[in-house]
């Protein structure tokens, strides 16, 4: 049965850049306010039609601890989380007027729970449990490699990191040989792959690692400009096994021309993962005609 968008009612739209604070150098998110009255089916083909990477949609929230509600959604389907969606949303949604409950941070549900985002110095998350960790099973470890175009020497670790979107994470020698990658994105189907390296001898601005992330979005293979749930996974587990200090920026985007800084730190128990977020379009999401 096809849907119709609600006669007189125009909610209103934001497209916010995230993981920087200079618009055009992060990873572009699109925002729906009051979208309560929307249907999945509806939701599913504006994210479709935005054609982003994410786009989501802002609720009341149905459980009382929450600030509000976001669901989440690629081109081709619903996330449970993602993490410049959770910051870009955080950020509209205090933009529009949201007034949390706690000054100094915002609770959002959204499919794995509750997710706090610290106000403080940066709009940060609180990275959520892995869904999956440990080692990768040889013959996905090879399939990986097969499609980064590397050998298992290139290669300094390699584990499951899945925090929702299923990502497999590997580290290489150094900043270079991820800045280097030529994947190929026929054997990239099917796979979610982040990749981090060192900045050796001093990156720029104070960076310390290089990160990017490959994944399949349906039949399509991208590379996504500034990922926050791959760097949570990241850093709960390179943070986790020492091999990366509690506190430190990744660069990520390089490759596609964009310069986004994800600042991550560890406290309480707990890995943060947070970036600058500017509102770069506003208006109504003006939607009548029948779906």
């Amino acid at each position: 049965m096809a849907h119709t968008w609600q006669a007189g009612r125009v909610p209103a739209f934001r497209q916010v850049d995230v993981f920087t604070r200079i618009p055009l150098r992060g990873n572009p998110l699109a925002v729906i306010h009051d979208a309560d009255d929307w249907s999945t089916e509806q939701m599913a083909r504006f994210a479709n039609w935005t054609n982003l990477s994410e786009t989501t949609f802002l609720m009341h929230p149905t459980d009382p601890a929450a600030d509000y509600r976001v669901r989440i959604f690629t081109t081709a389907g619903e996330l449970p989380f993602a993490g410049h969606p959770t910051l870009g949303s955080a950020h509209a949604w205090l933009e529009a007027g949201g007034i949390p409950q706690d000054p100094g941070k915002v609770l959002q549900q959204c499919g794995i729970g509750l997710v706090t985002i610290d106000r403080s110095e940066r709009l940060a998350f609180a990275a959520p449990t892995l869904l999956r960790a440990g080692a990768v099973e040889p013959a996905d470890a090879e399939r990986v490699r097969t499609a980064l175009g590397i050998i298992e020497a290139d290669v300094v670790g390699m584990q499951w990191i899945d925090n929702g979107p299923g990502w497999i994470g590997v580290e290489l020698t150094d900043a270079a040989a991820v800045l280097a990658l030529d994947p190929d994105p026929v054997a990239l189907r099917g796979h979610q792959i982040g990749v981090v390296g060192r900045h050796t001898s001093g990156g720029p601005d104070s960076v310390d690692v290089e990160v990017r992330a490959f994944y399949s979005d349906g039949p399509a293979v991208a590379e996504d400009p500034v990922t926050g749930s791959l760097n949570a996974g990241l850093a709960q587990w390179l943070i986790g096994s020492g091999r990366l200090p509690q506190q430190y920026v990744a660069r990520q985007g390089t490759a596609l021309g964009r310069d986004g800084r994800v600042h991550v730190h560890s406290a309480g128990g707990e890995i943060w993962v947070g970036g600058e977020t500017v509102t770069v379009l506003r208006g109504e999401a003006d939607l009548q005609a029948p779906m």
